[in-house]
């Protein structure tokens, strides 16, 4: 969603998991698993962009900028189920499977 006033404030593009993210300070997110304990900050290192009054973009990563992020909790995510089937032949199989989540509060970005 675009939110004028967000887009003001000093954002960053993190890499986790395989996965980007757009965040902002005070930002919560549920990323995969850290191997992190709850209540403990994380230092994200691969930042590929800061924007803000000022755009930076890394190539592929920008350098000694960090995200610094309180681990909230550990949660499980949604179970999501798979169906198999082969047509005339009686085979069905149901598999589920749930994502290992960490939610994470963004404290700041460094640059």
């Amino acid at each position: 969603m675009f939110n004028p006033l967000r887009e003001k404030l000093m954002y960053a593009v993190l890499e986790t998991g395989s996965k980007q993210y757009r965040v902002a300070a005070g930002d919560t997110l549920e990323i995969e698993r850290l191997d992190v304990e709850a209540g403990k900050p994380h230092t994200f290192d691969r930042v590929l962009m800061v924007g803000g009054d000022k755009v930076t973009v890394g190539g592929p990563t920008v350098a000694g900028a960090t995200v610094i992020a309180d681990v909230v909790g550990h949660i499980r995510g949604e179970k999501k189920l798979t169906f198999k089937m082969k047509r005339r032949k009686g085979y069905h199989k149901s598999i589920g499977h749930r994502q290992e989540l960490t939610v994470v509060k963004i404290k700041e970005i460094k640059l």
